[in-house]
């Protein structure tokens, strides 16, 4: 069962990024439901699972420090370590053509999704063990946003030069995440404690993510009107399936 529940959160994965792939030309206005998509995450689902989960054990600004620690890790390794790897729309234009290869920055957004795809899938099997209930309430949420997923790796891969096959691999990579996490889950559990912690970073990732990355390149050499709706209409979205998916 919940194996085949993670297929559907394959499929959901590529359904994004394929409409993410198929509607590039109109880039900016994806990148800002993203950026609302990305941030709303983090907010609405990921915060609020790792205070509640970590708080049992840890007390909330603890909890907060941890999603802290995670902006800041990101940060780091975008300022340091992948340094001078940044890319603009402005240079739009020759990224699907002159450069073959996705920039360290893209790759790096790209494999936080897919480790946060994977905790999807896991979050579906530790869930079904718990009970029923309990894990089609958290499959309803994992399918919700896995479609947003989707949308954001082909955005983090195209804007920092990527071309539509490396966008492809790495879409391939992000919607098989969730199948080997539900997989996962036959042979170890995770502590409440430590998954608080883990949520709690990934919340942290993409707060970076969203409001550093992709919210400023959704603008950049555009109106902000129309992104600005964008951006809170990818946030809305969120919250409205999250809430939703927990009745």
């Amino acid at each position: 069962m919940v194996i085949i529940i993670s297929i559907f959160a394959f499929i959901a994965t590529l359904l994004g990024g394929t409409f993410a792939i198929r509607f590039k030309d109109k880039l900016h206005l994806i990148l800002g439901f993203s950026a609302g998509a990305v941030i709303g995450v983090a907010f609405f689902d990921l915060m609020p699972e790792a205070v509640n989960l970590g708080s049992q054990f840890y007390g909330i600004r603890t909890m907060l420090a941890f999603v802290a620690a995670g902006f800041l890790f990101f940060m780091l390794l975008d300022r340091f370590v992948i340094l001078h790897s940044h890319y603009t729309m402005h240079d739009e234009g020759h990224a699907y053509n002159d450069h073959p290869v996705v920039s360290p920055r893209g790759k790096l957004g790209a494999t936080s999704l897919s480790i946060h795809s994977f905790l999807d899938g896991a979050a579906i099997g530790l869930a079904f063990k718990v009970s029923a209930a309990v894990g089609i309430i958290v499959t309803v949420a994992v399918l919700v946003h896995d479609f947003s997923d989707g949308i954001n790796t082909v955005n983090l891969i195209l804007k920092n030069k990527g071309k539509k096959g490396e966008a492809w691999k790495w879409l391939f990579v992000d919607a098989l995440a969730p199948v080997l996490g539900a997989t996962s889950t036959l042979f170890f559990t995770v502590s409440s404690a430590t998954l608080g912690i883990i949520l709690a970073m990934f919340s942290g990732f993409f707060l970076y993510i969203g409001a550093s990355d992709l919210l400023p390149e959704s603008y950049h050499n555009h109106p902000t009107r129309w992104t600005t709706v964008m951006t809170i209409l990818g946030a809305g979205m969120l919250f409205v399936a999250i809430r939703l998916a927990g009745v």
